[in-house]
């Protein structure tokens, strides 16, 4: 039995899959870096809103040899498992989020458009902003979601070592869904 056909058919068909690209979908840089930025400032408005008082228990429940325990308290609003809490539900807030047009750049990118609880000095001007119904913000929570998913590790880090600059660190150089010079420096 001739093994010959067969063998150059199997090595056609692993070169073939090899060799062509993958198709994978492409993600809507507007809508990814605009959910990147989004999480930083509801995670960041959240954040200040809890007492800077209150604290928690954290470390093990073990007892040392010697019979005493290690037990540390640290500020709530940065421990791991108020973020981790947060991390929850900050997706659930992007339907306050709407495409955003700058009248003088053009350049779009969504924005909060709805005030936060007791402050309604924050209205915008909707004048540029594009409500395109559930969809836009159906597509900014999935965003929302991927790189809650994605980043969570990165995200709780960040968060619960104060770091500055959270939007440059996880939009730009962690994640790097800001990639457009034009995106990077923008203020929600």
């Amino acid at each position: 039995m001739n093994m010959a056909p067969w063998i150059i058919l199997m090595t056609l068909v692993t070169l073939s899959t090899i060799c062509l690209p993958t198709t994978e979908g492409k993600k809507d840089e507007i809508v990814y870096c605009s959910a990147c930025r989004a999480i930083v400032d509801e995670l960041n408005f959240s954040i200040s809103q809890v007492d800077p008082k209150k604290t928690i228990h954290v470390g093990s429940f073990r007892l040392n040899p010697d019979g005493s325990m290690v037990d540390k308290k640290v500020p709530l609003a940065r421990s791991e498992t108020h973020l981790s809490d947060l991390l929850e539900g900050v997706c659930g807030s992007m339907s306050d989020y709407a495409l955003y047009e700058d009248p003088d750049t053009q350049e779009k990118q969504y924005r909060r458009f709805a005030p936060r609880d007791g402050n309604n000095a924050d209205f915008p001007n909707f004048n540029n902003f594009k409500f395109d119904g559930p969809d836009g913000s159906t597509a900014l929570k999935f965003a929302c979601e991927s790189i809650v998913e994605e980043l969570e590790d990165d995200i709780i880090t960040l968060f619960s070592q104060n770091s500055d600059h959270v939007v440059d660190k996880l939009c730009n150089r962690i994640s790097d869904h800001c990639k457009d010079p034009k995106l990077k420096n923008e203020e929600l």
